[in-house]
């Protein structure tokens, strides 16, 4: 609930769409060619921010019960906003004067909240459904998050709601909707969303700071309502600046994406801690909220890829979030990362040279941009600043400049600086006489201009009337530590980079509104709705596998991968070693040799691959030690033959590959080292669907990188021809999630010219 009704307006008219894991009627949602939604649902949440008539159930007033808590909670919010909130007990006549019902059947009139308080939550809901109001809040806990018997409730209440128009949040939810926002912060605001109450209440507190937030969507174990139906709404409100959110798991990876998708294109940043880095911390967010957390790593990448702001801490969260609220565009952000344009540029701006290169370093060490300033500004600068102090970047007034007019012009220059994108000024607050009145500049010379200054307050005392009466009473971004200052620079390079890259390849789905920066050319990303000639081929292929689970040989792997049009090796299947000998003297020597076997899988690792075989007596020779030694390995194994093969060398050795990530699905996974890619752990993921410019960014992004580009006198490989297999693959991958479970194409040697899958592991779904 939010005591702004006069900041929200109502969302727009859109078709009646759903994510596939919520009630829809059938033939209702558009889907990919994965199966999976490319569209939201569209859900009202005016009258979820702003019911009329609420009924509490399990509303008390005996003694300090938690539902004496809540139902007065709820009130004091009704009187508030002039809804009309009823009590429901069997039990009394009133509560608090207020007219109470034996059972919400009994309420006359139309209901838009039930608020559901009794631990038997499922055992009222039936009556609650029958009432039909617009939502339902059930606090209770006991479901998913406590175990198999938990996770049979929860079913049951998606049971009891698949064939009703009622939307609920929870269970195991709170009533943080119902606070009481403060409506003297300017905006724009902070939205919130949270699976803990709890978590959620430091930035809620931060109005305290001067943080205006408008909207608290305490989501629980999202058994109907869910993250990515509030960012859809949200993203529909002109006076909510940002999403805030702390998330412990998310109800589908795919509504996840559409709701990304949807924020970077009406421009709302998402700003979000994700629990689940660590085992433990996957552990206890399944035991709280009976979510999938999936994998971080995969997690991650789909966070930068739809441009998703990631934080660890919730002062972090708080922060950042300001920021992205007190904050303007960049001047020429669409052409942020071109040719045309420089990277984003960040002055840092202090009285102590110690202080200025410590914050530098930092945010160099984040990977932050530091120009020198234009010569004309040094020049200025050197007017008014001691000739022993730097002028360059980051710039030292040494202290008594910023106590008087000369203050006020130095932050102008800064301001008026072409390399200059955001100022960064840590006051120490040590000396009143400096920090007074360089902060009261630092507020002036925000108003004149939208290049953000973010302040660092770095002095322990908060009660310091320059931190307290001038720094929070303003709308600067104000940090209490370097890190988060760093942190917030960053995620404001980064989203504004994200948003003058981003295409979105749900943008022409039915309930999708227009892009604010439609990216042209004939590469704009479509998300494929209809299978092609490939993939019918490769069901085929696959018709007598579906469904086994199995690895397919290395013949029929490459084939699934030829039909996608990825180069693979010149291969001949034998069944004799005279047949691998005539087999190999038709291939240019030397020639590699490889068991054929669905059963054995790795056969690097088991010793069945023979390489360097220039001879037909070597052939003849190994083909018979690698059949003994694959018996060896397992007797029973279904041996198919021996493969003869072309050696190739030269090149870098790449992995590329598919796998089924629990909560996204269909995920592809890039990196350097070949059969050393597990040791070396320099990978990359990326979840369909996703443009060229996005594998472009996928291949840039592992730290191997300059291998690719020739380093240390060895040549350049085909990096076009490598983002060209990625794309195949991404396709192959979306056509295909239903039957197969995992591709690895390792090692994928990239040449100076194209590139040639060596080995291919297909496993079943």
């Amino acid at each position: 609930m939010t005591a702004r009704p006069r900041r929200s307006t109502p969302a727009a008219p859109a078709a009646p769409t759903a994510p596939v894991t919520t009630s829809a009627p059938p033939g209702s949602i558009p889907l990919d060619v994965s199966g999976r939604p490319t569209a939201l649902r569209r859900v009202d949440l005016d009258r979820f921010f702003h019911p009329r008539s609420v009924a509490v159930i399990g509303a008390s007033t005996s003694g300090r019960s938690s539902n004496t808590v809540m139902w007065r909670k709820i009130r004091a919010w009704g009187d508030e906003h002039g809804a009309s909130i009823i009590p429901v007990h069997p039990a009394h006549d009133e509560l608090d004067g207020v007219r109470c019902f034996p059972s919400i059947a009994d309420i006359p009139g139309e209901i838009d909240m039930a608020v559901i308080l009794v631990g038997d939550a499922i055992g009222v809901f039936e009556s609650v459904l029958a009432a039909r109001p617009r939502f339902t809040v059930i606090f209770a806990a006991g479901f998913a998050e406590t175990g198999a018997a938990g996770q049979a409730r929860q079913v049951r209440l998606a049971q009891m709601l698949a064939t009703s128009d009622v939307r609920l949040l929870g269970p195991n939810t709170n009533l943080n909707a119902f606070e009481a926002f403060r409506d003297d912060l300017a905006g724009p605001t902070i939205a919130l969303i949270t699976q803990s109450g709890h978590q959620g209440r430091p930035v809620f507190q931060a109005q305290e700071l001067g943080i205006a937030l408008s909207h608290w969507a305490p989501t629980g174990n999202e058994v109907d309502l869910e993250f990515a139906d509030f960012v859809n709404y949200f993203a529909d409100q002109a006076g909510v600046g940002v999403v805030a959110a702390y998330i412990e798991g998310f109800k589908d990876g795919r509504t996840l994406i559409l709701a990304a998708d949807r924020a970077a294109r009406a421009g709302l940043p998402i700003v979000c801690v994700k629990v689940g880095r660590t085992d433990a911390g996957r552990s206890m967010a399944r035991s709280h909220t009976g979510h999938l957390t999936g994998s971080d790593a995969v997690t991650s990448a789909v966070f930068a890829q739809y441009g998703i702001t990631r934080v660890d801490g919730l002062d972090e969260l708080t922060e950042t979030a300001a920021m992205f609220a007190r904050t303007a565009a960049p001047r020429d952000w669409k052409h942020l990362g071109t040719p045309r344009r420089r990277p984003l540029g960040v002055c840092v701006y202090s009285i102590s040279g110690g202080t200025g290169a410590h914050m530098a370093d930092l945010l160099a060490g984040a990977g932050v941009a530091l120009p020198d300033l234009a010569p004309r500004t040094q020049r200025a600068l050197r007017t008014w600043i001691p000739g022993e102090l730097r002028v360059s970047n980051p710039v030292d007034s040494g202290g008594p400049p910023s106590m008087d007019e000369r203050g006020r012009q130095i932050l102008e220059a800064l301001i008026a600086d072409p390399h200059v994108d955001v100022i960064v000024c840590p006051i120490t607050g040590a000396v009143d006489s400096i920090s007074r009145p360089l902060a009261t500049d630092l507020v002036a010379a925000a108003a004149t201009t939208t290049k953000p200054i973010f302040v660092v307050w770095g002095s322990p005392d908060t009660a310091d009337p320059v931190y307290r009466d001038i720094l929070l009473a303003s709308r600067l971004p104000t940090f209490r530590t370097f890190h988060n200052c760093v942190a917030a620079t960053r995620a404001y390079a980064d989203h504004w980079h994200f948003r003058a890259r981003y295409e979105s390849p749900f943008a022409s789905s039915s309930n999708s509104s227009p892009s604010p920066n439609p990216s042209p050319g004939p590469r704009r990303a479509t998300v494929p709705l209809k299978l092609s000639r490939a993939a019918r081929t490769v069901r085929r292929l696959l018709a007598d596998r579906a469904g086994d689970g199995r690895a397919l040989s290395e013949v029929t792997a490459k084939e699934v991968l030829r039909a996608y049009g990825i180069p693979v090796t010149h291969d001949i299947m034998c069944g004799s070693a005279a047949e691998a000998a005539r087999a190999a003297a038709g291939i240019d020597a030397p020639v590699v040799l490889k068991v054929v076997s669905p059963d054995l899988v790795h056969k690097s690792d088991l010793g069945l691959v023979q390489v360097g075989l220039a001879t037909g007596a070597a052939v003849k020779r190994s083909y018979a030690e690698l059949l003994d030694r694959a018996l060896a390995v397992d007797p029973h194994a279904r041996i198919e033959g021996v493969l003869v093969t072309e050696q190739l060398t030269g090149g870098v050795e790449t992995v590329l590959g598919m796998t089924q990530d629990e909560l996204f699905g269909p995920t592809i996974m890039f990196g350097l080292g070949g059969v050393f890619v597990e040791i070396l752990g320099d990978v990359a993921f990326r979840v369909p669907p996703f443009p060229r410019a996005e594998a472009e960014r996928m291949v840039r992004e592992v730290n191997g990188y300059p291998l690719l580009q020739g380093a240390r006198g060895t040549a350049a490989v085909d990096v076009d021809a490598l983002v060209d297999v990625i794309m195949k693959l991404e396709r192959l991958a979306m056509e295909n999630a239903d039957t197969i479970a995992e591709i690895d194409m390792n090692p994928l040697l990239v040449r100076t010219t194209g590139v040639v899958a060596l080995d291919a592991l297909i496993i079943c779904a």
